[in-house]
């Protein structure tokens, strides 16, 4: 996708078909709302009056989610931007929602960046490599192993006490390399 600061410019034509200015092909109001979630601006003219339609084509997304049966807005807020706008005074309420919207993109941003500031390590050089090292490493000593945590097959006591025998020497044979070196 291109740059994610500049607006979209969608052009409606007199047939009504909305066409994407930046890939040149034609577009639904579902690849808009795509656009939208995935952070763009989206402007939408008209192409024979230069009227702005964003406010209608975006209006027009958001009733039809609702149909949808994916509702955000409950029936309580409707009431409310209904009245807000069936009053004759000045309302604060469109104010209130984008400050409140503002305010909620805000904390989602934070929450993202105190999730990965909380751990010391995730700012270390080279942390991303070390935990992939450990995933494979567990996956290596746990890869035969079933859920229940112990090995498939048992090795016979016999060599399990042969194989402590073995580390036994080796620790003891590194302990006397170690004191002949003092």
């Amino acid at each position: 996708m291109a740059e994610t600061g500049k607006s979209l410019l969608i052009k409606r034509y007199a047939s009504r078909r909305l066409y994407n200015t930046e890939t040149s092909d034609y577009v639904t109001l579902e690849d808009i709302a795509g656009f939208i979630r995935d952070g763009r601006e989206v402007q939408i003219i008209d192409l024979k009056s230069g009227d702005d339609l964003t406010r209608q084509y975006l209006l027009q997304i958001i009733a039809e989610h609702e149909s949808r049966g994916e509702s955000v807005l409950s029936v309580e807020l409707l009431n409310d931007l209904v009245r807000s706008y069936m009053t004759g005074k000045v309302s604060v309420v469109p104010e209130f929602l984008q400050q409140s919207f503002a305010m909620l993109r805000d904390g989602q941003s934070k929450v993202m960046e105190n999730m990965t500031s909380m751990n010391p390590l995730a700012k270390m050089p080279g942390f991303d490599a070390m935990q992939t090292q450990q995933e494979a490493l567990m996956k290596a000593m746990t890869g035969s192993w079933p859920a229940g945590g112990a090995p498939e097959e048992a090795k016979p006591a016999s060599e399990n006490s042969e194989d402590l025998d073995a580390i036994k020497r080796q620790l003891s044979e590194l302990q006397d390399k170690l004191s002949k070196l003092k």
